[in-house]
């Protein structure tokens, strides 16, 4: 029913909240880790930021969601790592976007170190919201009765840490594994928001280097379907992508905080017909993905990191009306 409607636009429109007052902007992305030698940031994820700034100011962002690898290769050591002020402090610094509020997840390399102290650092930052492994955030649109509800989940406890290798090969403690998939399933049960996001570090999709994680979607991806959620947002594979199945369940990939990625190793590995968008294929830059929720209504657009729109589509509400 939704293949007719989500199509990609020629022309993408983003509204300003000085047009449409009642609206919530925000952006995702993940895999903006640096490096652990100076300067601790790459060149691109200076432009990424530079994109997020403009964002901040027109047409404006009221919060970022921060999908894992935040620090690469081996996370954080502890809250007074140098890091957090090399990697993230000093490249994300511009107004209005230092006073743009950031809720996170972990990905596999953040677990190599101390993830505990990436929670704790909440305390110490007024835009770093990481209250525990995973939780949810409710939004809703000013002056609508249109809610958005996300469920921030980490992917690495579900399904192990990568290692260096392609796969995640099972959770490393499975009765925390088990914990959490309980709580996803009664949190989707239970929300009676009009538009849900479930978001984490791996793919369920991806035509990336990775490609599609195992364990999600084998293990997530009924859930997301049975209880109609809006759409899944990832980072891992560092590239642009989004993914459209038959019945309407959407799948976002965004992942190109330090680098874009050409990859399309498992181009095959996902259905042709679903790939309605993805950098590599269709040759465009990284960025960010910028969603505008409206009364009744939520788009994703994904912005290069020159400001060029080169993709937008549509989303559907939780019911799938």
């Amino acid at each position: 029913m939704w293949r007719g409607l989500l199509l990609l636009q020629t022309c993408c429109w983003i509204l300003g909240h000085t047009a449409q007052p009642g609206s919530l902007s925000f952006a995702v992305f993940a895999d903006w880790g640096g490096f652990p030698l100076p300067p601790y940031h790459s060149l691109f994820q200076a432009t990424v930021a530079a994109e997020l700034n403009r964002l901040s100011q027109e047409p404006g962002l009221d919060f970022i969601l921060s999908l894992g690898d935040h620090f690469y290769f081996e996370g954080v050591k502890n809250v007074q790592d140098p890091r957090f002020k090399q990697t993230f402090e000093s490249v994300y610094h511009q107004r209005p976007l230092l006073d743009v509020p950031w809720y996170l997840v972990s990905g596999n390399h953040d677990h190599r170190g101390n993830v505990s102290a990436q929670i704790q650092y909440s305390n110490l930052s007024h835009r770093w919201n990481y209250p525990s492994l995973y939780y949810s955030l409710d939004f809703s649109v000013p002056g609508s009765n249109t809610s958005l509800t996300v469920l921030m989940i980490d992917t690495v406890t579900l399904c192990g840490n990568t290692w260096d290798q392609e796969q995640p090969q099972g959770p490393e403690d499975p009765q925390a594994a088990e914990k959490q998939w309980d709580w996803i399933q009664s949190s989707l049960q239970s929300t009676r928001s009009e538009f849900v996001l479930v978001a984490g570090h791996y793919p369920v999709w991806s035509i990336g280097h990775h490609g599609p994680t195992a364990c999600l979607r084998d293990r997530l991806r009924p859930l997301l379907k049975k209880y109609r959620v809006s759409a899944y947002l990832s980072g891992h594979d560092h590239n642009l992508q989004f993914i459209l199945e038959d019945d309407g369940a959407a799948y976002v990939v965004s992942g190109t905080g330090v680098l874009s990625d050409q990859n399309t190793a498992h181009r095959s590995s996902v259905p042709q017909a679903w790939q309605l968008f993805s950098s590599p294929v269709n040759q465009t830059k990284g960025g960010v993905a910028y969603f505008q929720l409206h009364p009744g209504h939520m788009t994703v657009s994904f912005t290069q990191t020159d400001g060029k729109c080169v993709y937008q589509t549509q989303l559907p509400s939780h019911r799938w009306e």
